[in-house]
C-alpha cells in the first residue's frame, strides 16, 4: 500500500509513535508499505513553529525532513499540476490551506492519507482515502 502522513500524523510517528492508533503505527512500521510526507507538510511545521504554535524539543523545523527520511520516509514536492488544479478540492468544513492541500495531493496520487482528523472523511465522496 502507498500512504501519505497528514502533519500530526509525521510529529507522532517521529517523536510520539504511541498517539498512532494500532492500524496507522502498523501501516508505518510495515515494511512492505510506503509511506510518503508532503513537502507541504514541513511548510507547515515551520510557520507554526515561527508563529509559536507549535512546540518543538530537541529538533528544529530545518531537522526534520532528514530525520523522516532516515526513518524511512519518502518526501513527495508540491508538483505544479496539483498547485494549478487544488482548486477542484471543495471548500467543506475544513479550511485549513495546508491540510486541504495534502488531501488534494492524497487524492491526485491516490495515497491513502494517514490521519486523525474526523474531518478529512467528509473528502472520501471526492477520492480521498483515510486510514485511522
Amino acid at each position: 500500500m502507498r500512504y501519505l502522513l497528514d502533519t500530526h500524523s509525521l510529529l507522532w510517528s517521529l517523536l510520539d509513535p504511541q498517539k498512532l492508533s494500532k492500524k496507522a503505527r502498523s501501516a508505518v512500521l510495515d515494511s512492505e508499505n510506503t509511506v510518503a510526507v508532503s513537502a507541504v507538510t514541513f511548510w507547515e511545521i515551520s510557520l507554526k513553529f515561527a508563529l509559536g504554535k507549535l512546540e518543538l524539543t530537541e529538533l528544529l523545523p530545518e531537522d526534520l525532513p532528514a530525520v523522516a527520511q532516515e526513518t524511512g520516509l519518502d518526501i513527495i514536492p508540491l508538483d505544479v499540476s496539483e498547485a494549478a488544479s487544488f482548486h477542484r478540492l471543495p471548500r467543506l468544513t475544513h479550511k485549513d490551506p495546508f491540510d486541504r492541500l495534502i488531501v488534494w495531493q492524497a487524492i491526485q496520487r491516490k495515497l491513502v492519507l494517514i490521519c486523525a482528523d474526523r474531518e478529512f472523511q467528509n473528502y472520501q465522496e471526492h477520492g480521498l482515502r483515510v486510514l485511522w
